[in-house]
């Protein structure tokens, strides 16, 4: 039996292909089953547990589907109001959101690297997808089943908008699946940037860039942890309120259970919300009111649940809301620290690390992505609970993002700036032992007295150069100068450099306090390489052997 197995290659045959595409199609399917049928349980659950059904389990199931779509960014529409006009719901639990782009994930990964089952066989021949194949069909059968669910939860209590279903469903499919398929792939830096322009595309693939990404990250993990401290902090010192409202909200415990699993739902939204807080421009509390560290700016209109009970509304500007800012700067100097580690990594001397303009660079980049990054989570954490006062929720993702990019720009490049110069300061190359800082032409006694001497700080473990060991001996290799302390230390690092041995070298010299053997290495450190053998060493390169007399 012939297998063609190659990742991307092209498939044998328009019957393969076709078997391909439908195995992918079937992956996208189950994918969104599975997602579909968790949420569709845990409501079955609620209904059979609570003891006063409103409905039947046709309307639960419908209230799964509408779930399921709001997982997805799409707006739900409440047509029991009191007012008799709609209200749209566009609050997405952000933890929703993390099953379906798990799920669509991990099927376009499978369908590209089989997970040990066959994607279609035809003849005797077993066929792997291509990237564009798994990717085209797992988001097909994940959209299929979205629009079955859309059309199932129109009858029901929360139905979806039918075109903001239309935009989000496949948007969060393609992100999943575009996920799935890279990774797949073998993460193949700049391929998912094959619409941009070649320079974009060159820059995306350096190093420093990688680096940028990298401590952007960090940063945003930062800020979104330094959030979610905020919010605990605040759910803790209005825990009385909280407390009060859980209980008003749900008398049986099937509704209380409902109630604690949408607050934990929505634990990333206050993160985000609490991240946004300590930014500066604060978060919406419906239309014209805002709340931000220096206190709440309009009236609030919120509804009853217990993580609204815990922000801060009604309180003025106190020292503790001032206080909230030390959340940006933690961020700002996490995206430095991130930056400087590979561009000053420890062990490195000044000409092997990265320049100023550089690590300026860097870091200004990660700020940059920061932004961005906060942004995106701005837009996602918010959204609207009704009409009129409730229109607005939360963070307004422009200022959100754009202070952030400000905050960790304008401390991070000065922090990375600062911690690099600080990893560069003058400080005599560590390693070398107390018998080579002896052994200097200067004599013995003013060498070791010039000052001290950190040792063993680079040499191999159980190696020779810890304090008391005899180095007089030619060394194996140029290895043993080499730092192995941090791995980071030799990234990027040439160590068989000349100009860098050079500066070694001299290093040495002034730790020695000088040389009689004119600016040349001691014999004891010499590498081999540079240590001419004894039969054919010039005649000037040791004190001369007396004459024999005649």
């Amino acid at each position: 039996m012939t297998q063609v197995t190659h990742r991307g290659t092209w498939l044998p045959s328009a019957q393969s292909r076709s078997s391909a595409q439908a195995a992918c199609f079937v992956r996208g399917v189950i994918a969104a089953g599975l997602g579909l049928g968790s949420l569709a349980v845990l409501v079955m659950v609620l209904w059979i547990s609570s003891p006063y059904p409103d409905s039947g389990p046709g309307e639960a199931l419908r209230v799964a589907a509408g779930l399921w779509l709001l997982a997805h960014g799409a707006d739900l529409v409440r047509y029991d109001t009191l007012s008799g006009v709609p209200a749209p719901v566009g609050l997405t639990p952000m933890l929703l959101v993390a099953l379906p782009v798990w799920l669509t994930h991990r099927a376009a990964r499978h369908a590209m690297d089989g997970d040990g089952d066959e994607e279609g066989e035809v003849g005797g021949e077993v066929v792997v997808s291509s990237v564009g194949g798994a990717f085209f069909g797992v988001v097909a059968g994940y959209v299929a089943v979205g629009a079955a669910a859309l059309l199932y939860a129109y009858g029901g209590p929360l139905p979806a908008s039918a075109v903001s279903a239309a935009l989000h469903v496949p948007l969060v499919a393609a992100a999943g699946a575009a996920g799935g398929v890279w990774t797949a792939d073998g993460r193949p830096r700049g391929s998912l940037l094959g619409w941009a322009p070649r320079g974009v595309r060159e820059a995306a693939v350096r190093p420093r860039f990688r680096v940028a990404l990298r401590a952007a990250g960090a940063g945003v993990v930062a800020l979104v942890g330094g959030g979610a401290v905020l919010a605990l902090a605040s759910l803790v010192w209005h825990a009385g309120a909280a407390h009060g409202a859980f209980f008003q909200l749900a008398g049986d415990w099937p509704g209380r259970l409902a109630v604690a699993l949408l607050a934990l739902a929505l634990a990333p939204n206050a993160a985000v919300w609490g991240a946004a807080y300590g930014l500066g421009p604060g978060f919406a509390l419906g239309a014209g009111a805002t709340a931000t560290p220096l206190g709440v700016v309009g009236t609030p209109a919120l509804p009853h649940f217990p993580l609204v009970a815990a922000l801060p509304v009604g309180e003025g500007a106190m020292p503790v809301h001032w206080a909230t800012p030390a959340v940006p700067v933690v961020a700002a100097v996490v995206v430095a620290w991130f930056t400087v580690r590979t561009a000053a990594p420890p062990f490195a001397l000044r000409e092997e690390a990265w320049s100023l303009r550089e690590t300026a660079v860097a870091a200004a980049l990660a700020g940059v992505g920061c932004g961005m990054a906060m942004a995106v989570l701005a837009a996602l954490a918010g959204g609207p609970l009704g009409v009129g006062a409730l229109s607005e929720f939360g963070p307004v993702w422009w200022r959100t993002g754009g202070t952030a990019a400000v905050w960790t720009v304008t401390l991070g490049v000065p922090a990375a700036l600062t911690l690099r110069a600080w990893r560069l300061r003058d400080r005599t190359p560590r390693g070398w032992s107390t018998r080579a800082a002896e052994g200097g032409g200067g004599g013995g006694e003013e060498a070791a007295t010039a000052g001290p001497v950190e040792v063993a700080a680079w040499w191999r473990p159980g190696g020779r150069g810890a304090v008391g060991d005899d180095v007089s001996g030619p060394y194996d290799s140029e290895a043993d100068f080499l730092p192995v302390g941090d791995p980071a230390a030799t990234v990027g690092v040439d160590w068989h450099d000349s100009g860098a041995r050079e500066v070694r070298w001299a290093a040495l010299k002034e730790a020695s306090g000088g040389s009689s053997s004119g600016g040349r290495p001691p014999k004891s450190v010499v590498p081999p390489e540079s240590t001419p053998a004894a039969s054919t060493a010039p005649a000037g390169d040791g004190p001369a052997a007396p004459e024999e007399p005649r």
